[in-house]
């Protein structure tokens, strides 16, 4: 990228604000709409920033073309969540306004208008990149511009490996309209007997999955591709010998995935998840997307016979379907066009050290794990192994909110089987995880483990492991708590926190947590974690208050929070009160965010950077200055009415000094970030900062290097130790043999 490219800021606007005057008055009400953004709005902003990265030639090919495929999969999910959401509430009449001021149908106006924004770019950045892919031998061509032998062999690649799984279903007064699956793609094929004047109308479903085809088909081996879809439509033959083809049209729909389950009708939790599955199936449809030219007899056919308003609901799409496909070349194996490889690196404390990690931690005190620059395996996959190994481990508890098959499930399975009390909650409403964790609650029960769903009302999201030893002649609780799931898969892509230790009160904490999950009766209050719904959020707002007290005292004030997301209405009021009150305030948020920073009398100070890179930001840090009496948190939750209120939540003090400047590291290199970042202005508009140097490492990259150093100061550090026990024992025996 040239120098001078380098230095312009690019910019992206999005509708999230609501106008604001040019003074906002010093003593503007903290209810005032005009102070919040919105969250849907600042969710697709944060998509409009990973876009960008498919468009930045900083990034290597094949990554952009993985940014490419996020955003398409992101924008799925939007649609079936908040789009269907916001559906829902319109046809139930709500006309409640959100904090920021907007009803449902305004809020789905701007949304539909922002992703059609959104779209229109990623098509722009798709011809581009298609472009620059062509140009390393890597291309998606048409069926049609094949040499006719190639044509052979791929129809008969069809006839052996495709044509068996495709079902033509009529569309007449004797067949009725099929059922359209979820994000699957479809033809609308029209055709007639030869010679005749009636037109038929069929559907057939594509079929990509693992089990039957790639949508992206390999053209003798080699990087050209075609589609399945156009490999199926132009072998329409097969399916409907004979006939003559009018037309065909590609459509794909996407189904609302909000679906009350009926709780009257189900006898226990995991019944109730079956149900909601099922409906969720035949949930409502939010969206059918059609290729640009298909008769408008037919688009307004399938919007009336899906229940769409073809004005509102129905979107062209030019070019490739589902882009969320382009992962399949996004994943070739191309070194020179991916990212430098990133290899995780053995936390110091545990590398090279084969002795029982409970030993380690306790005779270093508690550990500070950063994923993925250190490995999932390494740490706490080896601590639930070998807790499930330990003949002095007596019991282990669990959450497991999302996980994966493999090492985890593996040790907890063992570890009954080692005749340990094993206890996991699983939570059963994760979202599009429901059917996988009913599997694998189903597999742990089978080998005795005690599985619990939680508490009703109450998604429990926090991430523990809890571990019961006897050390020496007492008992002694371990834990690890994190902000990331236990996946072994998205460990290598996220970017979480983990604490491993034995801190007396947590245990005690966590003990009581525990014995609430799986029984009744909250504690009172505990002694060192917060937890939401219980006290969670009452603490925040204390500890934000406390901060406003400071800084009336001694004008040091300072709040930092690092998190997912920025939602609560409560919190984002409190943060705004201590930013008018002086108190600095600094946030890393990576998608939706309420609060508005650089409000003149309000929020003047205030910060708000996010991040985007390599790896997806999810942990989340708390940190207060407290008057010189610093406090951090990591946990669970990030700062939204769904998780404060709603959410079996933990966030953990983290006192040891050591860890306390890892976790300043972490704050203080990703605000410093000139590579990654973006700044977030009092309109709602993100500007992405420029580096003076064009070689600038963004934050990610710096802490993968902190990651590496750390590892190799540790094992030269041992090595000195090492040496010098071996001279001081060689020195000895010369000693000894000289006074002999």
């Amino acid at each position: 990228m040239s120098t001078s490219a380098m230095q312009e800021s690019i910019e992206v606007e999005n509708d999230t604000a609501t106008a604001i005057p040019a003074a906002v008055p010093e003593e503007i009400s903290l209810d005032d709409p005009s102070l919040y953004l919105n969250r849907e709005l600042t969710w697709l902003a944060f998509n409009q920033r990973v876009l960008h990265e498919a468009n930045d030639p900083r990034n290597p090919l094949l990554e952009r073309v993985k940014f490419l495929a996020i955003v398409s999969n992101n924008l799925d999910e939007f649609f079936m969540k908040r789009i269907g959401g916001l559906k829902q509430q319109i046809a139930a009449s709500v006309h409640t306004q959100s904090l920021d001021g907007r009803t449902p149908t305004q809020q789905l106006k701007e949304c539909q208008s922002a992703v059609r924004e959104l779209q229109s770019e990623q098509r722009r950045i798709y011809v581009a990149l298609m472009e620059e892919l062509a140009d390393h031998d890597i291309r998606l061509v048409l069926y049609k511009d094949l040499d006719e032998d190639m044509r052979v062999r791929l129809r008969e690649h069809f006839r052996a490996n495709i044509f068996p799984m495709l079902t033509p279903l009529a569309m007449d007064p004797a067949h009725p309209f099929p059922f359209i699956s979820n994000l699957a793609l479809n033809l609308l094929v029209t055709l007639r007997y030869p010679g005749g004047n009636e037109v038929y109308m069929a559907r057939v479903k594509v079929p990509v999955s693992k089990d039957v085809s790639k949508r992206l088909i390999s053209v003798d081996g080699t990087h050209t591709y075609v589609t399945l879809e156009d490999l199926i439509v132009n072998n329409l033959d097969m399916l409907f010998p004979g006939m003559e083809f009018v037309s065909c049209g590609l459509f794909r729909v996407t189904r609302n995935a909000i679906v009350e389950p009926d709780v009257e009708v189900a006898n226990d939790l995991l019944e109730m998840i079956e149900s909601e599955l099922r409906e969720r199936h035949f949930a409502p449809i939010v969206r059918l997307e059609v290729q640009p030219g298909m008769e408008p007899t037919h688009r307004g056919m399938l919007a009336a016979e899906l229940g769409l308003n073809e004005e509102e609901d129905v979107i062209e799409v030019e070019g490739m379907f589902a882009l969320r496909d382009l992962f399949e070349i996004a994943s070739i194996d191309i070194p020179e066009l991916h990212d430098k490889p990133h290899r995780p690196v053995d936390h110091p404390l545990l590398a090279n050290d084969r002795r029982n990690i409970f030993h380690i931690i306790r005779e270093n005190g508690p550990i500070l794990l950063q994923h993925p620059y250190q490995p999932f395996s390494t740490s706490v996959e080896r601590f639930l192994r070998t807790a499930a190994d330990d003949p002095k481990v007596l019991a282990i508890k669990m959450t497991l909110y999302r996980t994966s098959a493999g090492a985890i499930l593996d040790s907890l399975i063992k570890a009954a089987r080692n005749g340990k009390q094993v206890a996991v909650l699983v939570e059963l409403k994760a979202r599009f995880d429901e059917a996988a964790n009913i599997q694998w609650a189903r597999r742990l029960e089978a080998e005795g483990i005690h599985v619990n769903y939680g508490v009703m009302g109450l998604k429990t999201h926090s991430k523990l492991i809890f571990v019961v030893r006897r050390d020496y002649s007492q008992l002694r609780r371990y834990y690890h708590i994190g902000t990331g799931n236990y996946h072994a898969g998205t460990a290598k892509l996220y970017t979480d926190l983990g604490m491993l230790g034995c801190d007396e009160d947590i245990g005690q904490d966590l003990t009581e947590l525990f014995n609430y999950l799986t029984g009744y009766s909250p504690p009172p209050s505990y002694r060192k974690i917060l937890a939401a719904p219980y006290n969670l959020k009452r603490s925040l707002i204390d500890k934000i208050n406390r901060e406003i007290d400071h800084q009336n005292r001694a004008g040091n004030g300072l709040i930092q929070m690092k998190m997912n997301a920025l939602e609560d209405a409560d919190i984002t009021r409190a943060l705004y009160k201590a930013s008018r009150a002086g108190v600095q305030v600094d946030l890393i948020i990576r998608d939706t965010c309420r609060f508005r920073p650089g409000l003149p009398g309000t929020s003047e100070k205030a910060r708000v950077v996010s991040i985007v890179g390599r790896f997806l930001e999810h942990a989340r840090i708390i940190y207060f200055h407290n008057g010189g009496e610093e406090e951090y948190y990591i946990g669970s939750a990030d700062m939204m009415g769904r998780n404060l209120n709603s959410r079996v939540e933990v966030h953990a003090p983290v006192e040891n000094p050591e860890l306390r400047q890892e976790l300043r590291l972490i704050l203080d290199v990703q605000f410093a970030d000139t590579r990654s970042a973006w700044d977030l202005d009092a309109n709602g508009i993100y500007t992405q900062r420029t580096p003076d140097d064009e070689n600038a490492r963004g934050a990610q990259e710096t802490l993968i290097g902190v990651a590496e150093k750390r590892l190799a100061a540790s094992a030269k550090h041992k090595e000195k130790k090492v040496r010098s026990r071996l001279l001081s024992h060689f020195q000895w025996r010369l000693r000894e043999k000289g006074m002999q």
